[in-house]
């Protein structure tokens, strides 16, 4: 299997944030079940669960339920809909229709990277949220990169 390369991690950040995207942009048009199906898909598509856990730390995530190792907990994450975490209103369903990448540095061995730095996001009102953001790849058998880590977080204030 061929290494990652950074060319490959700049397109897994592309996929994921028109992913995004088009989750915000079928809720708003479509409703909740458009949003699902595709937040399905991205996590399918995206995530690498078919491995084993992924240690996902979302931004707007706290307590018992910080941590979302599971797909489901992505899931909810995203979009929602879920009374086993109550606290979610859906990441997914914030009318997102820019999803911007800016690195800090990256790491590459063999066939599996990291990526950090910050990640822009502007809704339909132009509205700007800026976070922190770390994500972990490892290229599955089919040469498919996935995210096995995904941490993000909102800047710290002094």
């Amino acid at each position: 299997m061929s290494a990652i390369t950074e060319q490959e991690l700049t397109e897994a950040r592309q996929i994921w944030g028109d992913a995004l995207v088009a989750i915000s942009t079928a809720y708003d048009n479509d409703g909740i079940e458009a949003a699902t199906e595709l937040a399905n898909g991205a996590l399918d598509g995206a995530y690498g669960y078919n491995l084993g856990p992924v240690l996902f730390k979302p931004t707007l995530a706290s307590g018992e339920q910080t941590f979302r190792p599971t797909r489901e907990g992505a899931l909810s994450y995203f979009v929602g809909q879920n009374d086993a975490y109550p606290g979610d209103g859906g990441f997914g369903l914030k009318s997102w229709r820019s999803v911007v990448s800016e690195t800090s540095a990256s790491f590459i061995e063999g066939d599996v990277a990291m990526w950090m730095g910050w990640v822009t996001f502007t809704d339909k009102d132009g509205n700007v949220t800026k976070v922190d953001k770390s994500w972990g790849y490892k290229k599955d058998e089919a040469g498919t990169l996935r995210i096995v880590l995904h941490h993000s977080s909102l800047p710290y204030q002094p």
